[in-house]
């Protein structure tokens, strides 16, 4: 550790103490040698709560996917105005989210300006558009010395900054780690936290640090959603470079479903749902996958602009109520052979949401056990399939459908 960066951990950790006295929060413990016996891990302090949000997976929009880096002001206004208009505010998708390159220069006094070309109003003005709709405000910054993009991040700026997201009238922060060098996340996303639990407003936080130092280990009382992955490619399979496709990101997600619930769910990343490089059968998996993990929905289409089959994916209400079910349980696969998959995930009241998921790539029966969704004799709760919207008749030992290549059937039994 360099001089200048041990400096900055120092005045970071006074500018926390500070902060949470003058909050009237508890200070967290701040020794941090190794082998120090009166060190306590922000996660295991006993004085640490939870923030209270994102009681269920958030739902909303991000910018990053359809417009990365030549995101403008008016792109956010045209995406605020069709989810106020086109039934996605109704179904809950209630975030809209600038991600990086909004950020301009720090001014004299060392706040966040935006870009001025491209925010010519700057961001209050646009917080202010977006709150009008009916819909809430969110940001991004990063852990590190800059973001991914090379703007200004929040080290060693972070009550500042959080001050500066509140002043705006920013609803939800995603928080990434590029540029964090050696700096401990489990520190950063602590001290970010605490520094928007100061600010009194409530503030969601998405940590975005990849699933590098296994967060969901760490982070149930520090934030509300937190990556287990690399980035989202918009494609069904493969590796490009820092992307997975959504087999890869699957893989990596699924085996995590016991450390998800309400206020600390795992995430998988944003949709790429009507960005162009899947079918429409493969994004309807995509879909049904992150509502069956209980991931959060963020869409990241053009949403003035949706194919009528991109509308149905993304406004299918009997599958955004599995992701949005109060028990806030995530789901898993209990079975695979060849490629067909069958995944289970327990809902509120008893009820259960299977996905018969065929991987593959030709047509394949998939089966579940009639007795295992309850029927006995012949005689069962109420079987939905959410895609055809319809109830279906189950008889005999198996429910079996066969599903097309990269397809879903789903279904909800009572």
């Amino acid at each position: 550790m360099t001089f200048i960066s041990a400096l900055r951990g120092v005045w970071s950790r006074v500018a926390l103490a500070a902060a949470m006295l003058l909050a009237g929060l508890a200070l967290p413990a701040l020794a941090q040698e190794a082998g120090d016996p009166n060190f306590i891990p922000a996660s295991q302090d006993p004085a640490r709560t939870p923030n209270g949000l994102g009681q269920l997976p958030p739902m909303g929009w991000n910018s990053y996917n359809k417009y990365e880096c030549k995101v403008t002001e008016a792109d956010i206004r045209a995406n605020a105005d069709a989810i106020a208009t086109n039934g996605m505010r109704e179904l809950g998708y209630r975030y809209v989210i600038i991600d990086d390159c909004w950020e301009g220069a720090r001014d004299k006094d060392g706040n966040l300006t935006a870009e001025p070309t491209r925010f010519p109003s700057g961001i209050k003005a646009l917080a202010d558009y977006v709150h009008a709709r009916g819909l809430l405000f969110g940001i991004y910054s990063d852990g590190g010395i800059k973001t991914c993009a090379g703007f200004p991040g929040s080290q060693g700026h972070e009550f500042q900054d959080a001050a500066t997201f509140a002043r705006w009238g920013v609803d939800y922060l995603k928080y990434d780690w590029c540029e964090a060098r050696t700096r401990n996340s489990e520190e950063a996303y602590s001290l970010m936290a605490d520094a928007l639990r100061a600010t009194g407003r409530p503030i969601l936080f998405s940590m975005c640090e990849w699933g590098l130092t296994k967060p969901w280990l760490w982070s149930e009382k520090i934030g509300n959603i937190r990556r287990t992955t690399g980035d989202l490619a918009d494609a069904w399979s493969g590796v490009f470079l820092h992307q997975r496709g959504v087999m890869q990101i699957v893989a990596l997600n699924e085996p995590l479903w016991s450390y998800a619930g309400p206020g600390h769910y795992n995430d998988p990343d944003m949709l790429q749902v009507g960005n162009g490089g899947m079918t429409d059968a493969e994004y309807r998996s995509h879909f049904s996958l992150w509502a069956m993990m209980a991931a959060p929905l963020i869409a990241g289409n053009d949403t003035g602009h949706m194919t009528p089959a991109t509308k149905a994916i993304l406004l299918n209400a009997e599958v955004i109520a599995v992701d949005q079910d109060p028990m806030g349980k995530q789901g898993r696969r209990l079975a695979e052979s060849g490629g067909a998959e069958v995944w289970q995930r327990d809902l509120a009241g008893g009820a259960k949401a299977y996905l018969l998921f065929n991987a593959s790539d030709k047509p394949t029966p998939i089966g579940v056990d009639t007795a295992d969704m309850g029927f006995v004799d012949g005689k069962g709760p109420r079987v939905r399939d959410l895609w055809a919207h319809r109830d279906v008749t189950v008889s005999g030992k198996r429910y079996i459908r066969t599903v097309p290549p990269h397809d879903v059937v789903m279904i909800r039994v009572g």
